[in-house]
């Protein structure tokens, strides 16, 4: 092998090094031929285009939320393509960026539902430190062309990681949002587990998602399995 072939083998392995927690759960994954065939495809896509999100902040979710601390899955679809937004984390922005649309209309139901204040930054770590798992279907995508990362095997790992947290005994919530989220509830175990279903938070279908109450729904399901309920605050960047 080659000194740059050596360097690219160990960037792939790097960044598509699972975190400790989930390495174990999802081995017969990631010894798959798909992949390392979708490494390949993400390592091209980074030498031609930019990608979000960072290489090193791919598998965020699980890396924030470790797989036995799991208490509520909520699932995207595709990372935010737009620069400085998707940090590997479903609906989630770093601090200082600007709060998106369906994560602004997230904020305005919690508070309806909740009567929380409305953070002034959507940095959704305080909801994973909880057991939140914020897990897209797709985990990366090109620059400014949502859907550009669609079915390349991404769809293959999540539908495992989602399977990984039905089959445990532990009972969980399963959040889905829209009609694609939807579309996972055959891989549920819905005898053992609550799932919450509602409209996307998207502009596009904000009216039918504004008055369905998720937070409480689900608080409500975590009390039933005899757990904590989540802490929706997020902190202002203020400190208020």
């Amino acid at each position: 092998m080659t000194e740059v072939a050596e360097v690219e083998a160990a960037v792939l392995e790097n960044e598509f090094e699972l975190p400790g927690s989930w390495r174990e759960v999802l081995a017969g994954e990631t010894e798959q031929p798909y992949f390392a065939q979708l490494a390949e495809f993400v390592a091209a896509e980074r030498a031609e285009h930019q990608v979000f999100p960072p290489r090193g902040q791919v598998f965020s979710a699980l890396a924030a939320t470790a797989y036995r601390d799991v208490r509520v899955l909520v699932l995207g679809q595709d990372p935010y393509h737009d620069d400085g937004q998707a940090h590997g984390m479903s609906f989630s922005v770093l601090p200082g960026t600007k709060t998106p649309p369906s994560l602004r209309n997230i904020f305005k139901e919690l508070h309806a539902d909740l009567e929380l204040p409305v953070p002034d930054n959507g940095y959704l770590m305080p909801w994973a430190e909880q057991g939140v798992l914020l897990l897209n279907a797709v985990l990366t995508v090109r620059a400014h062309e949502a859907n550009s990362h669609k079915a390349k095997g991404w769809e293959k790992f999540t539908d495992a990681v989602i399977k990984a947290v039905s089959a445990r005994e532990e009972p969980c919530v399963f959040v889905l949002w829209g009609n694609y989220a939807k579309k996972k509830l055959p891989l549920i175990d819905t005898s053992r587990h609550v799932v919450v279903q509602g409209a996307h938070p998207s502009p596009l279908s904000a009216k039918l998602f504004f008055g369905s109450r998720p937070f409480s729904q689900i608080n409500e399901a975590l009390a039933g399995f005899g757990g904590e309920p989540v802490d929706w605050r997020i902190p202002d960047l203020a400190g208020n």
